[in-house]
């Protein structure tokens, strides 16, 4: 039913609830478009009602309830959305202008992370905890990085209910000068994040004309005033003369940890054959920690990455001491990862008690990332092809139009993978020894690839 009423109190107060299945529609008569709509169960709805130019039909603008909007509430605000009408705008363009400018830190992030489906669970729990969605005490997610706790202030945690249009650049340069106190690189890591999170909102939400709702991203200050911290590149490498107590202290972990009882996340004697892994293939710590058994190819001698920093698959060959390696954990498997843990994922996520074992045992201090910038160094200096080294590594060329065109068969890495292996063990004195080059002071390769 439709009909026209001058709305009053009493009038409105007194209209009975629509026939059952139905909706009842009253126009006032005061009031360009303005009407009440009554469900069945009583519930007063007031709305505008208009025909917008351009459009095929009319659109209904929803403004409140009566009786928690009063009468002269939604007269002007029926108003309001005439003026915009007349005005040749759209009010459903303005609800969402007017929404767009509230959206909060909190909620662009929580966009953004559904937005970017591409991201690891590890890269996820690093960006919330930056955001400041992790508590302190939580130490529980086997994704986490292992790192010192941040400090107050180091996150945004404070800005996450603050609408993203308030985050000025000086709010950004004070923040970024304060997280410095504490560590000039990560600050800069969480100003890069949240220049990302920020970016894209740029490019998501939009004012009633069709514009970003960030007109410039307020952490372009850092780079306008050159606030960014110096932070130097990490350049350490197992040197020559560590090799062999490193490799002696890695090859004894089973009898100085415990045996073959599993100790925090793993065995030792996962921990060793993964250590020798990494330094053998220069493969990335959690690429080679989820490698699963379905990946190795023992007769083709090959393993293949799935889950790659690039998204790429990438097969690299075995050398022999890695086939025998692999051969022989193979044959005592009773899982699906080649380095399994204990961990909520069921690969190898915390190996610090023993890599702790190996620092005390042999005196050489090492991350696990310095193995793969030793595999690196000594391709180098062994003089591997650019391109071959680059496939050992898994590094994109997209600048590089010439490497565009070379097809690098696994089988043209079997000899280059072969020739680091064996540098490396006869260094290390568990081969027939030969002429080795240097591979530099430990913190020299300032420009080796990560």
């Amino acid at each position: 039913m439709t009909r026209s009423l001058t709305f009053t109190k009493a009038t409105l107060d007194a209209l009975p609830p629509a026939t059952s299945g139905s909706r009842d529609t009253y126009h006032d008569s005061k009031t360009p478009g303005l009407q009440l709509r009554v469900t069945e169960t009583g519930v007063k709805t007031f709305s505008v009602y208009r025909w917008l130019k351009g459009d095929s039909k009319p659109q209904r603008t929803t403004l409140g309830r009566y009786p928690q909007m009063t009468i002269d509430q939604a007269r002007t605000a029926a108003a309001q959305v005439n003026a915009v009408v007349e005005g040749r705008g759209n009010p459903g363009d303005e609800r969402r202008a007017k929404r767009a400018s509230g959206i909060t830190l909190r909620e662009a992030f929580a966009e953004f992370l559904l937005a970017r489906k591409s991201l690891s669970p590890r890269t996820v729990y690093s960006y919330e905890r930056i955001m400041g969605l992790h508590a302190e005490e939580d130490r529980t997610d086997a994704r986490r990085p292992k790192h010192k706790p941040r400090r107050s202030g180091a996150s945004f945690k404070d800005w996450l209910d603050k609408p993203i249009v308030s985050i000025t650049k000086d709010m950004v340069a004070q923040r970024h000068a304060k997280m410095g106190e504490h560590s000039p690189a990560q600050a800069n890591g969480s100003m890069r994040v949240l220049r990302t999170v920020l970016n894209f909102a740029a490019a998501k939400y939009e004012n009633s004309k069709g514009e970003p709702i960030i007109g410039e991203n307020p952490v372009r200050r850092l780079s306008q005033t050159r606030a960014w911290y110096p932070v130097a590149r990490r350049s350490t490498v197992l040197r020559q003369q560590d090799l062999k107590p490193w490799f002696a202290a890695v090859l004894a972990l089973p009898t100085v940890d415990g045996g073959s009882q599993r100790v925090a996340n793993a065995k030792p004697e996962d921990v060793r054959d993964y250590l020798l892994f990494l330094i053998l293939t220069g493969a990335r710590r959690t690429e080679a920690a989820k490698l699963r058994w379905d990946q190795v190819d023992l007769i083709a001698r090959t393993f293949t990455f799935h889950e790659t920093k690039n998204k790429q698959r990438h097969t690299l060959p075995l050398s022999d001491y890695l086939f025998d390696m692999l051969s022989a954990r193979k044959e005592a498997a009773a899982g699906d990862y080649v380095f399994p843990g204990t961990g909520k994922g069921g690969y190898l996520v915390e190996t610090r008690r023993q890599t702790a074992k190996v620092v005390e045992q042999s005196g050489v201090s090492f991350t696990l990332h310095d193995l793969r910038r030793t595999f690196i160094t000594i391709a180098e200096s062994l003089d591997i092809p650019a391109y071959a080294l680059k496939r050992l590594l898994n590094h994109k060329s997209n600048n590089d139009v010439t490497a565009g065109y070379i097809v690098m068969d696994v089988e043209r890495l079997r000899g280059p993978m072969q020739l680091i292996t064996d540098y490396i063990l006869r260094t290390a004195g568990l081969r027939a020894s030969a002429s080795v080059k240097s591979i530099g002071p430990r913190a020299e390769r300032k420009n080796s690839p990560e």
